[in-house]
């Protein structure tokens, strides 16, 4: 980690605040925007958070869901439990994983999955997409109907075929780039809402441009 980026992450008011207020990550405020703006998480509904670690969406989902509800973190890596959610170590794509998340369906999937960054864009773009839409075809099989899909993408030409995929499975679809995200950095979030169902709405390879953003 070089003086420049410790330089500047203190310089951050996201990054500050979050310290302050006992947050795990920055990120933390990026889920609260989604949340204000979309209507995510409430009381007694069952998350199921992608990508979990260090757990800040996990922390903000828990404390929103209450004991009535339940969130299930996964990620390859290890982090500081949190009371009310339950933690799968794994990862997006595996075909087991499925089965280690239980049989009871959840009313909300969240992906803040980022792949390796090469320093290549158009390379960083494409991978994140398919991460997306490996935690698209997760969310396909457990989310209940009327559920919604929150995930992180890098912005570029192959988001219009990712958008077009939830726009057949879900009744709305919108995209955003909260505040808390740094203005350099070119991740957006796709938000679903209104699950339609697993029938016919599997994702496939893009299919070219969408058209204007949302």
């Amino acid at each position: 980690m070089g003086r420049r980026f410790v330089a500047e992450r203190r310089r951050d008011p996201y990054y500050r605040a979050a310290q302050r207020e006992g947050l795990r990550s920055r990120a933390a405020y990026k889920l609260e925007y989604l949340d204000r703006r979309f209507h995510l998480l409430r009381p007694g509904l069952r998350v199921l958070d992608l990508g979990a670690a260090p757990g800040g969406w996990s922390l903000v989902a828990a404390h929103a869901v209450g004991p009535r509800g339940s969130v299930v973190a996964v990620d390859v890596r290890s982090f500081e439990p949190i009371d009310g959610v339950r933690v799968v170590h794994g990862r997006v794509g595996e075909t087991a994983l499925v089965s280690r998340l239980g049989s009871a369906p959840f009313d909300l999937v969240l992906s803040d999955l980022s792949p390796r960054i090469s320093g290549a864009y158009a390379t960083d773009h494409a991978r994140s997409i398919d991460l997306a839409r490996e935690a698209f075809r997760l969310a396909a099989s457990v989310l209940a109907p009327g559920g919604a899909f929150a995930t992180k993408v890098f912005d570029g030409e192959l988001v219009g075929g990712l958008e077009r995929e939830l726009d057949a499975a879900f009744e709305l679809v919108r995209r955003t780039k909260p505040p808390a995200s740094r203005e350099a950095s070119s991740e957006i979030y796709l938000v679903a809402r209104g699950y339609r169902g697993r029938a016919g709405h599997a994702p496939s390879e893009n299919r070219g441009p969408r058209g204007p953003d949302i």
